[in-house]
């Protein structure tokens, strides 16, 4: 089934409303898939439109909040693993977020219902070359880092 929703646009209905659309993410336009939790019936809560209009609206100036906090992440999961005593090729020492963009690609955005947290409630998912199988996901509340983990915290 499909909808043409006048803020996501053409999404079809598969257990979650989605499409294939292109955004640019450091300056390369990149496609990704824009996810978007609601029921059969197409309806969604005003929250969501919400949340992604101010995500679209500050979309370039978000982007350079992202790279710190997955950079912390990153730094911090190579530590626990002991990658930062003995080598491991997939966790390699990373310093600066210039080095962790090449690790990294957008793969999705996920608009969640509108009430599960106070406030604009936004997922975004990467793909990223230490963690092939998990990724790497972050929320963002009010457009705001809260927490940068697996794609499952995205979701």
């Amino acid at each position: 089934m499909t909808k043409n929703d006048p803020i996501f646009g053409e999404l079809e209905y598969k257990y979650s409303w989605s499409k294939d659309t292109h955004i640019h993410f450091w300056g390369k336009e990149t496609e990704i898939a824009l996810m978007i939790d609601g029921e059969e019936d197409g309806e969604f809560d005003e929250e969501q439109y919400t949340a992604y209009h101010s995500l679209m609206q500050d979309w370039e100036q978000l982007q350079q909040s992202f790279l710190q906090p997955i950079l912390d992440y990153y730094q911090q999961k190579r530590h626990e693993l002991g990658y930062d005593i003995a080598f491991n090729e997939n966790y390699p020492l990373v310093e600066t977020t210039d080095q962790l963009l090449e690790m990294i690609t957008l793969d999705g955005i996920v608009v969640p219902y509108g009430d599960i947290r106070e406030g604009r409630d936004i997922g975004i998912l990467f793909n990223c070359t230490w963690d092939q199988e998990n990724g790497l996901g972050l929320r963002l509340l009010n457009e705001e880092v809260i927490e940068v983990g697996y794609q499952d915290v995205a979701i």
